[in-house]
């Protein structure tokens, strides 16, 4: 179970980072060009949110059976020192929980806003910090503590 998760979440992220470069860049041009905020505008930013959300749940769920997690937690106060057990133990979930709520935030924020500009706006923003978060929260096959293949197989 604990492999197909793994993999399942290494491959949800990259639908994650689609759906939230697209709701961002749909924002941005919306905000700067004073175009009306559609239907698709409004069905991508849920997409987006909803996807992250199931991401968070199938991080979740590996967290709690995680072998690393597992010694992270069993030997707290060792493995505190060990970048690569604490980045997976506690601050890529801590960072990751943020970054959801932002979303969530942002998204409920955007639908309350009375013009399509301010709707834009909102969205553009607080997606981007969600965004820049994610982005520095994911164990990239380049990070020099914590690289992990950029996408796992079944």
């Amino acid at each position: 179970m604990y492999a197909f998760l793994l993999a399942l979440h290494s491959l949800v992220r990259w639908f994650v980072l689609l759906s939230l470069v697209l709701a961002i860049a749909r924002a941005y041009h919306g905000w700067f060009t004073g175009r009306k905020f559609s239907k698709a505008d409004h069905r991508l930013r849920i997409v987006t949110v909803t996807i992250a959300h199931t991401q968070l749940l199938i991080g979740i769920w590996l967290y709690f059976i995680s072998p690393l997690v597992t010694v992270f937690m069993q030997h707290f106060k060792q493995m505190v020192h060990e970048r690569h057990i604490r980045f997976f133990g506690m601050e890529h979930i801590t960072m990751m929980l943020i970054a959801i709520v932002l979303l969530t935030i942002g998204s409920a924020k955007t639908i309350r806003k009375p013009t399509y500009k301010q709707q834009f706006k909102c969205m553009a923003i607080w997606f981007s910090i969600a965004l820049v978060i994610i982005f520095l929260s994911i164990p990239w096959s380049f990070s020099p503590f914590t690289a992990r293949p950029l996408l796992r197989w079944f």
